[in-house]
């Protein structure tokens, strides 16, 4: 196209490209350039000591020893019941906050606002929190259960190999139901009022009209807000690591790259880990989509 129109929209073609191009280099620099460095890592023998000397190729060497290692397994069964779970739970209740905030109650502002302390509050705050309550010594858990004589001896909440995953999997449900509660909540507040009229007229009460209308119209939000918190929880290393360190059966598949990379300096290994880890999430979430979310088109 030639004449002042064309080349007024080649500029403009040219700036929108010169406004875009900032983000393009973050997104290389910050995410492109990690993944392809990991990706390198993984497949050479690189250590904390030769860093800077350089790093011999080994194949798939490093993946097959975190293959072989038997912490591999157990990490990563225990990463998919412990992201599972607390996905579910976050999710629940999220619902179930939702729901009650959606009813009309006095000093519903409040209520909601209250309800976001754990998701907006500093995750090392609320860890210290949780750790002076179910301290095994001091805690207040231990000394309410032993008062009313539910217990005869402390436990070691976060730290006996059956109580330290449970209690991570009701941290991250409880830290992160604020989360899936909005999402819900906005969800539920664009529900047409006409359905739910018609239904009362029809003789639906609460527990019908919840079921029949309000569910249905939830539930791509909900699959989609259990598969944000699968994944989010799947690579969540900073909760688990402040508060269990990854002892009592909390090894999960994030501390176990953090030990093969920062523990034994083996960067090779923690890459390899890193990438099964990015491997097994990228299936979970293809799968997901096509069997259990099914997008309309």
């Amino acid at each position: 196209m030639g004449g002042p129109r064309g080349t007024l929209r080649r500029r403009e073609e040219q700036l929108a490209y010169l406004m875009v191009l900032p983000a393009v280099l973050v997104v290389l620099g910050v995410v492109l350039f990690p993944v392809i460095y990991n990706i390198w890592m993984s497949f050479h023998n690189l250590t904390l000591a030769n860093l800077t000397k350089g790093a011999s190729f080994v194949g798939i060497r490093n993946y097959l020893k975190v293959i072989r290692d038997p912490d591999f397994v157990q990490s990563l069964l225990i990463t998919v019941g412990y992201s599972f779970s607390a996905a579910m739970m976050s999710v629940a209740a999220g619902l179930a906050a939702a729901l009650i905030l959606n009813v009309r109650l006095p000093f519903r502002n409040l209520f909601r606002a209250s309800f976001l302390f754990p998701y907006i509050a500093p995750l090392i705050s609320v860890v210290y929190i949780w750790k002076w309550i179910f301290d095994p010594q001091a805690g207040v858990a231990n000394w309410i259960l032993m008062e009313t004589g539910l217990i005869s001896a402390p436990i070691d909440w976060l730290t006996d190999g059956r109580m330290a995953l449970p209690m991570v999997i009701l941290f991250q449900g409880w830290r992160y139901f604020p989360f899936a509660m909005l999402l819900i909540l906005a969800r539920l507040q664009a529900i047409p009022q006409d359905l739910y009229d018609a239904a009362a007229v029809d003789g639906a009460g609460k527990f019908h009209r919840l079921l029949h209308i309000a569910l249905p119209e939830l539930r791509y939000v909900l699959g989609v807000v259990f598969l944000l918190r699968f994944v989010w929880t799947f690579n969540k290393f900073d909760d688990v690591f402040l508060l269990t360190s990854g002892a009592g059966n909390t090894k999960v598949l994030p501390i176990l790259t953090y030990r093969y990379a920062i523990g034994t300096g083996q960067l090779g290994l923690g890459a390899a880990c890193a990438m099964f880890l990015s491997i097994t999430l990228v299936a979970f979430i293809l799968v997901y989509q096509l069997r259990v979310l099914k997008w309309e088109r």
